[in-house]
């Protein structure tokens, strides 16, 4: 579902990504942890092509698109349809009510009519525990069900992959465990999904694979057991301990 080769992306003399290749199967879920400004988000980023990469090839699903020759629109668009982004900051639209903003992208990017479309996102919302939510408005909600909002939102579009860049760290713990349930259960219906987090209790939950990124590239890479509790790379073992005091 996921093919990365050579991923490498630069800002200004700084190289964030230094030739990653990553292959992710479907219905596979990957977490991605590791320091702040390793790469994490751009990787992520690189994927959605909300950053352009200096090198390498993404291939996700039917779709790839080179970083070498001329940039073409086209297969940069179908790549965005095919990965869905949740952010960490929820990006709602403030005037349309939660089932407003489920319905906007399929109704104005894949032209679906206003009753499909409607119809599709109340049963979302109905998947992500905010049935009676839906005609709220996103200052009307708390934090976490804003977030759901936003992973309905990103479903909405059927994409073949779900990335999801840090999305419990704007949540205090209780609300943090409301957006952990939606997605340990999107996990649990075999959704590929790539997430990156700081929240290790969301990655042990949700991950087939767990990957450590340190340098701009993937330093170690195994399923959950093994990385937080056998890690065999010293620098994934220095961040656990940070991480866990």
């Amino acid at each position: 579902m996921i093919t990365v080769e050579g991923l490498t992306k630069r800002f200004s003399t700084q190289t964030v990504l230094d030739g990653v290749n990553h292959r992710q199967d479907r219905g596979h879920s990957v977490v991605l942890i590791g320091p702040s400004g390793c790469g994490k988000t751009t990787f992520l980023r690189c994927l959605n092509q909300l950053e352009t990469p200096d090198a390498g090839r993404i291939t996700i699903a039917d779709v790839t698109v080179a970083a070498d020759g001329p940039v073409n629109r086209e297969s940069q668009r179908q790549l965005r349809l095919r990965a869905g982004m949740v952010f960490q900051q929820f990006h709602l639209f403030p005037h349309l009510t939660a089932l407003e903003n489920v319905m906007e992208a399929p109704i104005q990017v894949l032209r679906r009519s206003r009753a499909e479309a409607e119809a599709e996102a109340h049963a979302l919302l109905a998947k992500v525990g905010l049935a009676d939510r839906a005609g709220h408005r996103p200052a009307q909600l708390s934090g976490g069900q804003q977030q759901r909002v936003a992973i309905a939102r990103a479903l909405a579009m059927k994409p073949a992959v779900l990335l999801l860049d840090e999305p419990t760290s704007a949540l205090d713990p209780e609300l943090r465990e409301e957006v952990r349930n939606v997605l340990r259960q999107l996990a649990d219906e075999g959704g590929t999904m790539l997430t990156v987090t700081h929240d290790m209790q969301l990655a042990r939950d949700i991950s087939d694979t767990v990957l450590f990124f340190h340098g701009g590239n993937i330093v170690e890479s195994g399923p959950p057991a093994q990385v937080f509790g056998e890690p065999r790379h010293e620098r994934t073992r220095e961040f656990l301990r940070s991480v866990h005091g």
